[in-house]
């Protein structure tokens, strides 16, 4: 007797499947909170864990490690910040320029919603990449490149609306950025005050080539 095929069943993925998924966004949320805080070396899983209600033996359920953990953390947060550029440097409603514009207004809303206790998980973990598992130096880096990639296109985009100069490097231009803008990042949190911000950006604005 044939056996009948068994067909497979449409609609919402298995319930235990949606649990494992939701719980491991959860700790990603509440590893971004930490990691973005207290750096990689200093976070600890416990209390990542705990804030999410997660038992500490089912921790590698999830993550085969905590750099595997880091991991996914920072492409999390990769993914999410390269979203929030997109959403401003390639904002065809504004002019070229006033789009990097926009992004530094958003930064600096985003550093007075967390108090200065956040900053750039990229640029966190790269001043301590030295102590990290040599997994993170590649990601971080493709990370930079990516980030230098959207703003040279948006800088283009200023070229062609004449208000940068032909002969401008725009890739240089935005990896010069990038340096500095980590460093504004860096200096706002330690002042606790968004004027770093606001005085990276004029000082980049007014040295451009026009």
């Amino acid at each position: 007797m044939n056996k009948l095929a068994i067909t497979p069943r449409r609609g919402r993925p298995p319930k235990i499947l949606r649990e494992n998924q939701d719980t491991k966004a959860e700790l990603i949320r509440s590893g971004l909170e930490q990691l973005t805080e207290n750096g990689f070396a200093s976070s600890g899983i416990d209390l990542i864990l705990k804030k999410v209600g997660v038992p500490k033996g089912s921790f590698y359920h999830y993550f085969a490690s905590k750099e595997a953990f880091g991991q996914a953390v920072l492409e999390n947060y990769a993914n999410y910040f390269a979203n929030k550029l997109d959403n401003y440097l390639v904002d065809q409603s504004y002019p070229a320029l006033i789009r990097i514009g926009n992004f530094v207004e958003d930064a600096k809303t985003g550093m007075l919603k967390y108090h200065f206790k956040r900053g750039c998980l990229v640029g966190n973990l790269g001043q301590e990449v030295d102590s990290l598992p040599e997994s993170f130096r590649p990601q971080l880096i493709a990370i930079f490149v990516c980030w230098q990639h959207r703003l040279a296109t948006c800088l283009k985009e200023a070229q062609i609306e004449q208000q940068l100069s032909n002969d401008t490097d725009c890739e240089l231009l935005a990896d010069n950025f990038w340096i500095g803008w980590e460093g504004a990042v860096s200096r706002a949190k330690l002042v606790q005050s968004t004027n770093p911000l606001q005085n990276y950006f004029d000082f980049f604005m007014a040295g451009l080539p026009r």
